[in-house]
C-alpha cells in the first residue's frame, strides 16, 4: 500500500491559524484536504444552526408557504405523501407531527407492499374521496407528472418537497422546493429529502412572525475621504433581495438626484446609531431633508450587551461569520450578520423543538448518503448530539433494543445499526412500521412497533443473504455481455425490498455499476441500480426513458419501473451503451491519503477531540487518517469468532499504550512484522466500549517496520 502524504504550503496554514483561530494541526489538515476556501472551512469549524441558509432562498419557498397557511385557514384536509427509504420515513414523520402542531388536519401514507416508489393514482384519488384538497410529497414527486396532473383534475393541489434530480419537464404543483433544480435559487444543492421537509417547517414557522414577507431596509452612511458612502440593503424574509451604494459628496447633489429616494420610498428603514447616520445626512443633503428610520441598536444591545459600545466599524468585525467570507465585509454586511442573528434569538427560531427535529434530519441525511459538507455537517452534528444527549421517543425504544443507550453514537453506529433496522420496513413492504413508531405517543405501542423493526430487520438480512447467492453468479455472467462496464441480476426469487442492497454489493464487487430487477406480479419489473468509481446513472437511464414507466434517484443511486416485455430491449439497450462507458479516473490503487504524521507526544488520549471536530465522516468527508512512525509493538494476539483473521495489537508510544485492531490481517503477523518489532503505522482514531467504560483504540490500516537510521 502506498502512503502519499500531499505537501501543503505552510504559509496558507499560518495565515489559516490566524484567520480562523484554529491550531496547526487543524489548519494542516484542512489544508492537506484542500479545504481552504471561508464557506467551506465555516462547515468544519462552526456548529451554530444560525450559520444554516435561510430557507426563503429558494424562491418557490413564500408559494409552498402561503398554500399550506391557507389550507390551515380553510380548515383543508392535507396529505403527506413519502417515501419508504429512512429518508422518506423520516420526512413524513417530521412533517406530519409540525403540520398536527401548527394546527392543520393532517394524514400520511408511504408506499405499502408492493406499491411503486412515489404519489400513486390510488393514493390521489383516496385523497379525493376523503375531501382532501392538498398533497405535500417528501422525498419524492418530482417525477410524479401524471399523478400530480390527476390531482389537479380533480381539485386537489400539490406541493412537492424532494430533492431527487428533476427530469426535462417539471410537474405542474404549486410550488416546488428541490435544491436540484437550477432555478431554485438555493445555494446548497445536497440537501436530503428530510432536510428539504424541515426547511420548510423553518419556513412555515417563521410565517408567523410579523415579519413574514415585510420589506424592510438597513441604511447606513459612512465617511469616505472627502465624500460620504450611503449603502442600503432592502430584506424579505431574512434574505437579501436588493441594496445599492451611492458615493456622494456634500453639497454636490441634491438626494433627488440619486438613486436613494425610489429605492427608500415607502420602506422600513432600520439603522445603527440614529443620531450618528442623521448627523452625516444632514451634512451630505442639508437639514430640509428629513429620514424616517428606526434605531436598532438600543433593542439589539439589550439583548446581546457586548455590542452596546460598539459602532458599525467595529462590529462588523465583531460578526463571527465574516471572518469566512471570501471577500471583505462591509459595515452593511456586518449589521446584516447582526441583525439576522438578532431576529433568530428574539424569536427562539432554534430551540429545543428543532434540536429534537434534527434527529431525523440527521438520520435521513447519512442514510441517503449526502455529502457531508456545507451545511449537511450542521444538521448531522447537532443531530447526532441531540440523539447522544436525549434521543427522541420511538428511536429511543429502537436503541435500546440494539444495545446502543448510553453510547457514544456517531455516522458509524447511525450508518451500520439504526438506519438498516429503519430501512428495513420498507424493503420489506410495511414502511408505516416505522413511520408509526416515530410519531406514537403511547409506550406500550412503541414497545410494540420498535420490536417490529427489529423482526424485519432480521429477516431482510435473511432474504439479503439469500438474494446474494442468487444475484452474484447472474451477474458475473452478464459482464461479458456488458463489456465488463455493467452488471445485471434479474431473477423473479430475488425480493424487490433487497434490490438496492443486492446492487449495492454488486457494484463493491465487480467495481462497475449495477442493476438488480425483481419481477412484480402484474408483470412489471423494479430495477434499481447502483454506480461504481464516479460513474453518473443518468448515462444509463437518459437513452432508455421511452422505455420505463417511470424512474427517477440521483447521480450514483436511482430506480426504475418497466413492463416485462420490454425487458430484452432494455438489456440490449444497456449492453450498446455499456461499450462506450468510461470511468472516471477515481481509483486510488491501494493508496492512503494521510491527513497528519503524529510525533508520539501528539498521541494522547485529547486526539479523540481533534476527531470529533471532523465528525461527521462519510460521504465525501473519510475518517482522519493518522501516520505515527516508530511505535514498539508489545503485544499480538490473534482475534475472530470463526475464523481468526483478525489482530489485536498494543503499542508503547510516549507515556501512552495504545490498543489497536487490525482487520484480516493475521497473515500478516510474523511475515511483515512481529511482536517487539518497532514499525510505522497508518491508522484511524476510534473508541472502543465495554462494560460501560469508553477507550480509545487505533484502527489500523497499514504497518510496515520502521527503516533503521
Amino acid at each position: 500500500m502506498n502512503w502519499n502524504k500531499k505537501d501543503i504550503n505552510r504559509t496558507l496554514v499560518r495565515d489559516m491559524v490566524r484567520r480562523y483561530e484554529c491550531d496547526a494541526l487543524t489548519a494542516s489538515i484542512l489544508a492537506r484536504r484542500n479545504i481552504i476556501e471561508g464557506p467551506n472551512i465555516l462547515y468544519f469549524l462552526e456548529d451554530d444552526l444560525r450559520y444554516l441558509h435561510n430557507p426563503f432562498l429558494f424562491h418557490a419557498m413564500e408559494d409552498a408557504v402561503d398554500r399550506v397557511l391557507s389550507a390551515k385557514d380553510e380548515e383543508e384536509k392535507v396529505l403527506i405523501f413519502g417515501d419508504r427509504d429512512v429518508d422518506g420515513i423520516t420526512s413524513t414523520a417530521l412533517l406530519h407531527q409540525a403540520l398536527t402542531d401548527f394546527g392543520i388536519q393532517s394524514s400520511w401514507r408511504v408506499p405499502s407492499g408492493n406499491e411503486p416508489y412515489g404519489l400513486s393514482i390510488t393514493a390521489v384519488d383516496d385523497h379525493a374521496k376523503n375531501n382532501g384538497t392538498l398533497i405535500i410529497t417528501v422525498d419524492c414527486g418530482i417525477s410524479c407528472h401524471k399523478e400530480i396532473a390527476h390531482a389537479n383534475e380533480l381539485g386537489i393541489d400539490v406541493v412537492i418537497l424532494d430533492h431527487h434530480n428533476p427530469q426535462e419537464t417539471l410537474p405542474d404543483a404549486v410550488a416546488i422546493i428541490d435544491p436540484k433544480i437550477e432555478s431554485s435559487g438555493y445555494p446548497f444543492k445536497d440537501l436530503a429529502g428530510c432536510a428539504v421537509a424541515w426547511k420548510f417547517i423553518t419556513a412555515l414557522r417563521f410565517s408567523q412572525n410579523e415579519l413574514y414577507k415585510q420589506q424592510i431596509c438597513l441604511l447606513n452612511v459612512r465617511p469616505a475621504n472627502d465624500a460620504y458612502i450611503i449603502e442600503a440593503m432592502k430584506i424579505v424574509n431574512m434574505t437579501e433581495v436588493e441594496r445599492i451604494s451611492e458615493t456622494v459628496v456634500p453639497g454636490m447633489v441634491s438626494i433627488t438626484q440619486t438613486r436613494l429616494v425610489p429605492f427608500l420610498q415607502d420602506q422600513q428603514i432600520f439603522v445603527w446609531d440614529a443620531s450618528l447616520q442623521q448627523k452625516q445626512l444632514t451634512t451630505i443633503f442639508g437639514a430640509g431633508v428629513d429620514f424616517n428610520f428606526h434605531d436598532l441598536a438600543p433593542e439589539i444591545t439589550l439583548d446581546i450587551p457586548a455590542l452596546s459600545t460598539m459602532s458599525l466599524l467595529r462590529l462588523k468585525d465583531f460578526s463571527r461569520i465574516g471572518r469566512y467570507r471570501d471577500t471583505p465585509i462591509s459595515e452593511l454586511d456586518g449589521f446584516f450578520n447582526i441583525f439576522v442573528t438578532f431576529i433568530q434569538r428574539r424569536n427562539s427560531i432554534f430551540g429545543e423543538r428543532e434540536s429534537r427535529e434534527l434527529q431525523l434530519v440527521a438520520l435521513g441525511t447519512l442514510a441517503d448518503l449526502m455529502p457531508l459538507e456545507n451545511e449537511n455537517r450542521i444538521l448531522v452534528r447537532q443531530g447526532l448530539a441531540a440523539i447522544n444527549k436525549n434521543p427522541i421517543p420511538g428511536l429511543s425504544e429502537l436503541l435500546a433494543r440494539q444495545n446502543l443507550l448510553g453510547k457514544k453514537l456517531g455516522t458509524t453506529e447511525v450508518s451500520w445499526q439504526i438506519s438498516p433496522a429503519i430501512n428495513a420496513t420498507g424493503r420489506m413492504g410495511t414502511p408505516e412500521t416505522a413511520v408509526s413508531l416515530l410519531l406514537s405517543s403511547d409506550q406500550t405501542e412503541r414497545n410494540r412497533l420498535s420490536e417490529e423493526v427489529i423482526i424485519l430487520n432480521t429477516d431482510r438480512k435473511k432474504l439479503g443473504i439469500d438474494g446474494w447467492a442468487i444475484a452474484e453468479p447472474l451477474a458475473r455472467q452478464s459482464l461479458e455481455k456488458n463489456h465488463s462496464n455493467v452488471v445485471i441480476a434479474a431473477d423473479p426469487s430475488i425480493h424487490r425490498g433487497i434490490t438496492g442492497i443486492i446492487a449495492n454489493r454488486l457494484s463493491n464487487c465487480f467495481h462497475v455499476p449495477a442493476i438488480v430487477l425483481s419481477f412484480m406480479e402484474d408483470d412489471t419489473v423494479v430495477g434499481s441500480l447502483r454506480s461504481a468509481r464516479g460513474f453518473d446513472l443518468q448515462n444509463l437511464l437518459a437513452p432508455c426513458t421511452d422505455l420505463f414507466i417511470d424512474h427517477g434517484g440521483h447521480t450514483f443511486a436511482a430506480g426504475f419501473s418497466i413492463h416485462k416485455n420490454r425487458l430484452d430491449e432494455f438489456y440490449a439497450r444497456i449492453a450498446r451503451i455499456s461499450a462506450d462507458i468510461v470511468f472516471p479516473d477515481t481509483e486510488d490503487g491501494g493508496e492512503v491519503c494521510i491527513d497528519a504524521e503524529l510525533p508520539h507526544e501528539y498521541l494522547t488520549p485529547a486526539l479523540l477531540d481533534l476527531t470529533d471536530r471532523f465528525e461527521p465522516y462519510g460521504e465525501g468527508n473519510e475518517p482522519l487518517t493518522f501516520l505515527t512512525r516508530k511505535m514498539k509493538i508489545i503485544s499480538v494476539d490473534i482475534m475472530g469468532k470463526t475464523e481468526q483473521k483478525h489482530l489485536k495489537i498494543t503499542f508503547s508510544c510516549g507515556t501512552y499504550k495504545w490498543p489497536a485492531v487490525f482487520w484480516k490481517a493475521a497473515e500478516r503477523l510474523n511475515r511483515d512484522f512481529s511482536n517487539g518489532d518497532t514499525v510505522d503505522t497508518v491508522f484511524t482514531l476510534g473508541r472502543n466500549t465495554f462494560n460501560g467504560t469508553e477507550t480509545p483504540q487505533l484502527i489500523l490500516q497499514d504497518v510496515q517496520r520502521s527503516k533503521t537510521s
